[in-house]
């Protein structure tokens, strides 16, 4: 069975890094375009039922801001 992931971004612990988003396999993260608590642009994703969750994105986040989930489909 297919499993489909579901992201937690912690959007106030964010700085911006880009590491996930250069991570994900499927390009589903980027940068949000308004600004934090912090003031960086915090990450986002752009689809989340397309999410496999793999968690390369929560593996390379250094601030453990993403928390992934997976579910059947």
């Amino acid at each position: 069975m297919a499993k489909q992931g579901k992201l937690t971004i912690d959007e106030s612990r964010c700085k911006g890094c880009e590491l996930c988003v250069n991570a994900c396999p499927l390009h589903l993260l980027k940068l949000s375009p308004s600004l934090n608590a912090k003031g960086y642009h915090s990450v986002m994703i752009t689809d989340p039922s397309q999410c496999i969750g793999c968690a390369a994105c929560a593996t390379m986040c250094p601030d453990i801001v993403i928390k992934v989930e997976r579910e059947d489909k």
